[in-house]
Protein backbone atom coordinates (compact mmCIF):
# COMPACT_ATOMS: atom_id res chain seq x y z
CA UNK A 1 0.00 0.00 0.00
CA UNK A 2 2.32 2.42 0.75
CA UNK A 3 4.18 1.60 -2.43
CA UNK A 4 1.30 2.00 -4.09
CA UNK A 5 0.46 5.33 -2.64
CA UNK A 6 3.99 7.06 -3.35
CA UNK A 7 3.60 5.92 -7.08
CA UNK A 8 -0.03 7.66 -6.89
CA UNK A 9 1.91 11.19 -5.18
CA UNK A 10 4.74 10.78 -8.04
CA UNK A 11 2.32 10.43 -10.81
CA UNK A 12 0.24 13.55 -9.10
CA UNK A 13 3.54 15.98 -9.22
CA UNK A 14 4.94 15.10 -12.23
CA UNK A 15 2.84 16.83 -14.76
CA UNK A 16 2.40 19.78 -12.02
CA UNK A 17 6.40 20.15 -12.44
CA UNK A 18 6.18 20.01 -15.78
CA UNK A 19 3.05 22.70 -16.36
CA UNK A 20 5.55 25.06 -14.06
CA UNK A 21 8.48 24.64 -16.69
CA UNK A 22 6.26 25.19 -19.45
CA UNK A 23 4.90 28.29 -17.72
CA UNK A 24 8.42 29.67 -16.76
CA UNK A 25 9.37 29.31 -19.97
CA UNK A 26 6.47 31.37 -21.77
CA UNK A 27 6.99 34.05 -19.02
CA UNK A 28 10.42 34.45 -20.34
CA UNK A 29 9.81 34.34 -23.58
CA UNK A 30 7.21 37.23 -23.23
CA UNK A 31 9.21 39.10 -21.24
CA UNK A 32 12.48 38.75 -24.07
CA UNK A 33 9.44 39.90 -26.71
CA UNK A 34 9.02 42.91 -23.90
CA UNK A 35 5.00 41.52 -24.75
CA UNK A 36 2.76 41.46 -21.91
CA UNK A 37 -0.04 38.33 -22.15
CA UNK A 38 -2.91 38.06 -19.40
CA UNK A 39 -3.19 34.70 -17.47
CA UNK A 40 -4.85 31.78 -19.01
CA UNK A 41 -8.60 32.52 -18.82
CA UNK A 42 -8.60 35.64 -18.11
CA UNK A 43 -10.41 38.39 -19.88
CA UNK A 44 -9.20 41.07 -22.24
CA UNK A 45 -8.61 44.24 -20.79
CA UNK A 46 -12.40 46.38 -20.77
CA UNK A 47 -11.66 49.44 -22.48
CA UNK A 48 -13.87 52.82 -21.62
CA UNK A 49 -17.12 53.25 -23.08
CA UNK A 50 -16.89 55.46 -26.68
CA UNK A 51 -19.02 58.19 -24.41
CA UNK A 52 -16.03 58.39 -22.28
CA UNK A 53 -13.80 58.79 -24.59
CA UNK A 54 -11.57 61.81 -24.60
CA UNK A 55 -11.24 62.13 -28.75
CA UNK A 56 -15.22 61.93 -28.88
CA UNK A 57 -15.78 64.97 -26.15
CA UNK A 58 -13.54 67.01 -28.39
CA UNK A 59 -14.87 66.74 -31.79
CA UNK A 60 -18.69 67.75 -29.64
CA UNK A 61 -16.15 70.23 -28.27
CA UNK A 62 -14.88 71.87 -31.30
CA UNK A 63 -18.51 71.53 -33.30
CA UNK A 64 -20.08 73.63 -30.24
CA UNK A 65 -17.32 76.55 -30.36
CA UNK A 66 -17.63 76.38 -34.09
CA UNK A 67 -21.31 76.86 -33.49
CA UNK A 68 -21.42 79.38 -30.69
CA UNK A 69 -18.40 81.45 -32.99
CA UNK A 70 -20.31 81.68 -35.80
CA UNK A 71 -23.28 83.02 -34.45
CA UNK A 72 -21.55 85.31 -32.51
CA UNK A 73 -19.53 86.46 -35.36
CA UNK A 74 -20.78 85.57 -39.10
CA UNK A 75 -16.94 86.37 -39.90
CA UNK A 76 -15.54 83.18 -38.25
CA UNK A 77 -17.54 81.08 -41.51
CA UNK A 78 -14.97 83.72 -43.83
CA UNK A 79 -12.78 81.61 -46.20
CA UNK A 80 -9.90 84.10 -46.32
CA UNK A 81 -10.37 85.45 -43.08
CA UNK A 82 -10.42 83.29 -40.72
CA UNK A 83 -10.99 79.62 -42.02
CA UNK A 84 -7.86 79.56 -44.33
CA UNK A 85 -5.77 81.48 -42.18
CA UNK A 86 -7.16 78.89 -39.08
CA UNK A 87 -6.08 75.78 -40.89
CA UNK A 88 -2.28 77.00 -40.84
CA UNK A 89 -2.57 77.57 -37.31
CA UNK A 90 -3.70 73.97 -36.92
CA UNK A 91 -1.11 72.77 -39.05
CA UNK A 92 1.28 74.38 -37.07
CA UNK A 93 -0.03 73.62 -34.19
CA UNK A 94 -0.34 70.03 -34.72
CA UNK A 95 3.02 69.65 -35.31
CA UNK A 96 4.04 71.60 -32.33
CA UNK A 97 2.24 69.38 -30.39
CA UNK A 98 3.36 65.83 -31.82
CA UNK A 99 7.14 67.41 -30.68
CA UNK A 100 5.91 67.33 -27.61
CA UNK A 101 4.04 63.89 -27.79
CA UNK A 102 7.04 62.33 -28.41
CA UNK A 103 8.61 62.61 -25.13
CA UNK A 104 5.48 62.95 -23.04
CA UNK A 105 5.23 59.28 -24.28
CA UNK A 106 8.21 58.38 -22.27
CA UNK A 107 6.69 60.24 -19.13
CA UNK A 108 9.35 63.60 -20.06
CA UNK A 109 8.71 67.05 -21.26
CA UNK A 110 10.19 69.23 -24.21
CA UNK A 111 10.81 72.55 -22.57
CA UNK A 112 13.13 73.61 -25.36
CA UNK A 113 10.65 72.77 -28.22
CA UNK A 114 10.54 76.55 -29.36
CA UNK A 115 13.96 77.21 -29.13
CA UNK A 116 14.50 73.66 -31.36
CA UNK A 117 12.22 75.10 -33.64
CA UNK A 118 13.88 78.44 -33.68
CA UNK A 119 17.34 77.34 -34.06
CA UNK A 120 16.39 74.58 -36.89
CA UNK A 121 14.36 78.16 -38.83
CA UNK A 122 17.73 79.75 -38.87
CA UNK A 123 19.62 76.87 -39.87
CA UNK A 124 16.75 76.64 -43.26
CA UNK A 125 16.85 80.50 -43.67
CA UNK A 126 21.00 80.39 -43.63
CA UNK A 127 20.53 77.99 -46.11
CA UNK A 128 18.49 80.03 -48.42
CA UNK A 129 20.25 83.48 -47.82
CA UNK A 130 24.42 82.61 -47.81
CA UNK A 131 23.76 78.87 -50.08
CA UNK A 132 20.72 79.67 -52.63
CA UNK A 133 19.42 76.53 -51.21
CA UNK A 134 16.15 75.02 -52.77
CA UNK A 135 13.47 74.97 -50.64
CA UNK A 136 13.16 71.65 -50.19
CA UNK A 137 17.19 71.34 -49.20
CA UNK A 138 16.24 74.02 -46.22
CA UNK A 139 13.41 71.86 -44.82
CA UNK A 140 15.91 69.00 -44.72
CA UNK A 141 18.06 71.28 -43.05
CA UNK A 142 15.65 72.31 -40.42
CA UNK A 143 14.65 68.77 -39.95
CA UNK A 144 18.34 67.51 -38.96
CA UNK A 145 19.15 70.47 -37.27
CA UNK A 146 15.86 69.72 -35.19
CA UNK A 147 16.49 66.12 -34.57
CA UNK A 148 20.35 66.76 -33.81
CA UNK A 149 19.90 68.66 -30.74
CA UNK A 150 16.78 66.74 -29.65
CA UNK A 151 19.26 63.52 -29.63
CA UNK A 152 21.75 65.67 -27.66
CA UNK A 153 18.88 66.24 -25.06
CA UNK A 154 18.26 62.81 -25.12
CA UNK A 155 21.41 61.80 -24.70
CA UNK A 156 22.45 63.79 -22.05
CA UNK A 157 19.50 63.01 -20.12
CA UNK A 158 20.51 59.19 -20.24
CA UNK A 159 24.23 59.68 -19.16
CA UNK A 160 23.69 61.96 -16.82
CA UNK A 161 20.38 60.57 -14.96
CA UNK A 162 18.60 64.12 -14.74
CA UNK A 163 15.17 64.88 -15.12
CA UNK A 164 14.38 65.89 -18.25
CA UNK A 165 12.78 69.13 -16.99
CA UNK A 166 15.80 70.48 -15.76
CA UNK A 167 17.68 69.64 -19.34
CA UNK A 168 15.44 70.80 -21.35
CA UNK A 169 14.97 74.10 -19.15
CA UNK A 170 18.51 74.52 -19.38
CA UNK A 171 18.40 73.88 -22.95
CA UNK A 172 16.09 76.16 -23.57
CA UNK A 173 17.73 79.67 -21.85
CA UNK A 174 21.16 78.16 -24.02
CA UNK A 175 19.42 78.13 -27.23
CA UNK A 176 17.78 81.17 -26.53
CA UNK A 177 21.19 83.18 -26.11
CA UNK A 178 22.47 81.18 -29.32
CA UNK A 179 19.59 81.87 -31.63
CA UNK A 180 19.98 85.67 -30.56
CA UNK A 181 23.89 85.53 -31.71
CA UNK A 182 23.31 84.03 -34.56
CA UNK A 183 20.70 86.43 -35.96
CA UNK A 184 23.38 88.73 -34.91
CA UNK A 185 26.13 87.56 -36.47
CA UNK A 186 24.79 86.44 -39.61
CA UNK A 187 21.67 88.42 -40.18
CA UNK A 188 22.12 91.94 -38.46
CA UNK A 189 19.58 91.40 -35.13
CA UNK A 190 16.49 90.80 -38.04
CA UNK A 191 14.89 88.50 -40.05
CA UNK A 192 16.86 87.03 -43.29
CA UNK A 193 15.63 88.91 -46.22
CA UNK A 194 16.13 85.83 -49.02
CA UNK A 195 12.85 84.19 -50.24
CA UNK A 196 13.80 81.34 -51.82
CA UNK A 197 11.72 80.29 -54.94
CA UNK A 198 8.36 78.88 -53.79
CA UNK A 199 8.29 80.22 -50.28
CA UNK A 200 5.29 82.68 -51.19
CA UNK A 201 3.35 79.91 -52.86
CA UNK A 202 3.72 77.60 -50.06
CA UNK A 203 2.40 80.49 -47.61
CA UNK A 204 -0.67 81.44 -49.62
CA UNK A 205 -1.70 79.22 -51.96
CA UNK A 206 -4.06 76.26 -51.35
CA UNK A 207 -5.51 73.33 -53.38
CA UNK A 208 -9.01 73.30 -55.09
CA UNK A 209 -12.43 73.51 -53.38
CA UNK A 210 -13.85 70.32 -52.35
CA UNK A 211 -17.29 69.32 -52.28
CA UNK A 212 -19.25 66.32 -50.60
CA UNK A 213 -22.90 66.32 -51.73
CA UNK A 214 -24.25 69.50 -51.84
CA UNK A 215 -21.70 70.42 -49.10
CA UNK A 216 -18.46 72.34 -50.44
CA UNK A 217 -15.54 72.93 -47.69
CA UNK A 218 -13.09 75.98 -47.88
CA UNK A 219 -9.63 75.83 -49.68
CA UNK A 220 -6.67 74.08 -48.43
CA UNK A 221 -3.68 75.76 -47.93
CA UNK A 222 -0.72 73.56 -48.99
CA UNK A 223 0.62 73.30 -45.54
CA UNK A 224 -2.15 70.83 -43.95
CA UNK A 225 -0.46 68.13 -45.80
CA UNK A 226 3.03 68.52 -44.05
CA UNK A 227 0.96 68.09 -40.62
CA UNK A 228 -0.88 65.22 -42.16
CA UNK A 229 2.05 63.31 -43.21
CA UNK A 230 3.73 64.14 -40.05
CA UNK A 231 -0.01 62.76 -38.11
CA UNK A 232 0.05 59.54 -40.13
CA UNK A 233 4.05 58.62 -39.27
CA UNK A 234 4.12 59.53 -36.00
CA UNK A 235 0.88 57.54 -35.25
CA UNK A 236 2.26 54.81 -37.44
CA UNK A 237 5.44 54.63 -35.19
CA UNK A 238 4.01 54.21 -32.36
CA UNK A 239 1.38 51.86 -33.32
CA UNK A 240 3.06 50.01 -35.72
CA UNK A 241 6.80 49.86 -35.44
CA UNK A 242 8.62 48.09 -32.94
CA UNK A 243 11.10 50.98 -31.26
CA UNK A 244 7.48 53.15 -30.65
CA UNK A 245 6.27 50.46 -29.00
CA UNK A 246 9.67 49.88 -27.32
CA UNK A 247 9.44 53.70 -26.04
CA UNK A 248 6.05 53.57 -25.18
CA UNK A 249 7.19 50.28 -22.69
CA UNK A 250 9.78 52.58 -21.40
CA UNK A 251 7.61 55.55 -20.96
CA UNK A 252 4.66 53.01 -18.75
CA UNK A 253 7.54 51.03 -16.60
CA UNK A 254 11.20 52.32 -16.98
CA UNK A 255 12.35 48.61 -15.02
CA UNK A 256 9.80 46.52 -16.78
CA UNK A 257 11.29 47.85 -19.84
CA UNK A 258 14.83 47.33 -18.40
CA UNK A 259 14.33 43.64 -17.41
CA UNK A 260 12.76 43.10 -21.01
CA UNK A 261 15.65 43.51 -22.61
CA UNK A 262 14.70 46.86 -24.20
CA UNK A 263 17.93 49.30 -24.51
CA UNK A 264 16.24 52.40 -22.50
CA UNK A 265 18.90 54.48 -23.38
CA UNK A 266 18.58 54.56 -26.96
CA UNK A 267 14.67 54.64 -26.95
CA UNK A 268 15.26 57.79 -25.16
CA UNK A 269 17.60 59.03 -27.31
CA UNK A 270 15.01 58.14 -30.12
CA UNK A 271 12.48 59.86 -28.40
CA UNK A 272 14.21 63.16 -27.65
CA UNK A 273 15.46 62.94 -31.48
CA UNK A 274 11.87 62.17 -32.83
CA UNK A 275 10.71 65.24 -30.73
CA UNK A 276 13.19 67.92 -31.96
CA UNK A 277 13.11 66.60 -35.67
CA UNK A 278 9.37 67.40 -35.46
CA UNK A 279 9.76 70.75 -33.91
CA UNK A 280 12.38 71.50 -36.89
CA UNK A 281 9.15 71.02 -38.78
CA UNK A 282 7.24 73.46 -36.65
CA UNK A 283 9.24 75.94 -37.21
CA UNK A 284 10.05 75.87 -40.85
CA UNK A 285 5.88 75.82 -41.24
CA UNK A 286 5.62 78.73 -38.98
CA UNK A 287 8.62 80.42 -41.15
CA UNK A 288 6.50 79.81 -44.44
CA UNK A 289 3.17 80.80 -42.82
CA UNK A 290 4.81 84.35 -41.31
CA UNK A 291 6.96 84.93 -44.77
CA UNK A 292 10.36 85.06 -42.98
CA UNK A 293 12.86 83.43 -40.41
CA UNK A 294 12.84 85.53 -37.69
CA UNK A 295 14.46 84.90 -33.82
CA UNK A 296 10.82 85.07 -32.77
CA UNK A 297 9.51 81.68 -34.15
CA UNK A 298 8.63 79.67 -31.40
CA UNK A 299 8.42 82.38 -28.84
CA UNK A 300 4.54 81.05 -28.53
CA UNK A 301 4.99 76.71 -28.63
CA UNK A 302 5.12 75.59 -25.63
CA UNK A 303 1.99 76.16 -23.61
CA UNK A 304 0.34 74.72 -27.06
CA UNK A 305 2.74 71.87 -27.04
CA UNK A 306 1.13 70.32 -23.96
CA UNK A 307 -2.67 71.46 -24.89
CA UNK A 308 -2.64 69.52 -27.48
CA UNK A 309 -1.95 66.12 -26.72
CA UNK A 310 -2.94 66.31 -23.07
CA UNK A 311 -6.27 67.11 -24.08
CA UNK A 312 -6.44 64.03 -26.83
CA UNK A 313 -5.66 61.93 -24.16
CA UNK A 314 -1.71 61.84 -24.07
CA UNK A 315 -0.75 60.79 -19.77
CA UNK A 316 1.68 62.94 -18.71
CA UNK A 317 3.39 60.05 -16.81
CA UNK A 318 3.95 58.03 -20.05
CA UNK A 319 3.20 55.36 -21.32
CA UNK A 320 -0.06 56.09 -23.49
CA UNK A 321 -0.22 58.40 -26.24
CA UNK A 322 -3.21 59.44 -29.35
CA UNK A 323 -1.93 61.20 -32.39
CA UNK A 324 -5.48 61.92 -33.74
CA UNK A 325 -6.07 63.10 -30.18
CA UNK A 326 -3.61 65.45 -30.15
CA UNK A 327 -5.10 66.88 -33.97
CA UNK A 328 -8.21 67.11 -32.13
CA UNK A 329 -6.68 68.92 -29.26
CA UNK A 330 -4.59 71.47 -31.63
CA UNK A 331 -7.74 72.46 -33.27
CA UNK A 332 -9.57 72.93 -30.15
CA UNK A 333 -6.69 75.26 -29.03
CA UNK A 334 -6.68 76.71 -32.38
CA UNK A 335 -10.54 77.83 -33.00
CA UNK A 336 -10.72 79.14 -29.06
CA UNK A 337 -8.32 81.46 -30.03
CA UNK A 338 -9.59 82.10 -33.74
CA UNK A 339 -12.56 82.49 -31.95
CA UNK A 340 -11.71 84.57 -29.29
CA UNK A 341 -9.65 87.03 -31.09
CA UNK A 342 -12.53 87.81 -33.90
CA UNK A 343 -14.26 88.66 -30.06
CA UNK A 344 -12.01 91.13 -29.80
CA UNK A 345 -10.47 89.83 -26.19
CA UNK A 346 -7.47 91.60 -24.86
CA UNK A 347 -4.27 89.86 -25.66
CA UNK A 348 -3.83 89.26 -21.60
CA UNK A 349 -7.46 88.23 -20.90
CA UNK A 350 -6.52 85.48 -24.00
CA UNK A 351 -3.62 84.24 -22.22
CA UNK A 352 -6.01 83.67 -19.36
CA UNK A 353 -8.33 81.96 -20.89
CA UNK A 354 -5.66 79.57 -22.72
CA UNK A 355 -4.31 78.92 -19.35
CA UNK A 356 -7.61 77.82 -17.62
CA UNK A 357 -8.14 75.18 -20.39
CA UNK A 358 -4.85 73.87 -19.96
CA UNK A 359 -4.99 73.78 -15.93
CA UNK A 360 -8.79 71.98 -17.07
CA UNK A 361 -7.22 69.52 -19.18
CA UNK A 362 -4.25 68.61 -16.69
CA UNK A 363 -6.89 67.78 -13.78
CA UNK A 364 -8.84 65.68 -16.42
CA UNK A 365 -5.92 63.65 -17.46
CA UNK A 366 -5.49 62.96 -13.86
CA UNK A 367 -8.88 62.08 -13.25
CA UNK A 368 -9.17 60.21 -16.54
CA UNK A 369 -5.71 58.34 -15.25
CA UNK A 370 -6.77 57.49 -11.37
CA UNK A 371 -10.30 56.22 -12.96
CA UNK A 372 -8.68 53.79 -15.49
CA UNK A 373 -6.47 52.66 -12.45
CA UNK A 374 -9.67 51.64 -10.14
CA UNK A 375 -11.58 50.32 -12.78
CA UNK A 376 -8.83 48.34 -15.22
CA UNK A 377 -9.84 49.99 -18.02
CA UNK A 378 -7.97 51.54 -21.55
CA UNK A 379 -8.78 54.96 -22.74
Amino acid sequence: MKETREVDVQAETEPRKETEVDASDTRRRVRRRGVEEPPPGASPTPRLPWWANPRVGLVVVIAALVALFSSARPAFLDVDLTLVPLQRDISVFVVVGLAQLAVLSLGHMNLAVGRMAALSAFAAGLAYDRFDAPLVVGLVVALVVGAAIGAVAGAIITATGVNSFVVTLALDFGLLGVVALLYDRFAGGVAFSTRPPGMDELRSDTFFDYCIGPVCGPPVPLLLPFALVALVLVGLFFGRSRNGREVLMTGASLRAARLSGIPVGRRVVTAHALSGLLAGLAGFMLAMTNGAFSASIGDSFLLPSFLAPVLGGTLLAGGAVSALGTALGATLTSVIQKGLNLLQFEADALQIFIGVVLLVALSLDRVRQVLAERRGVRA
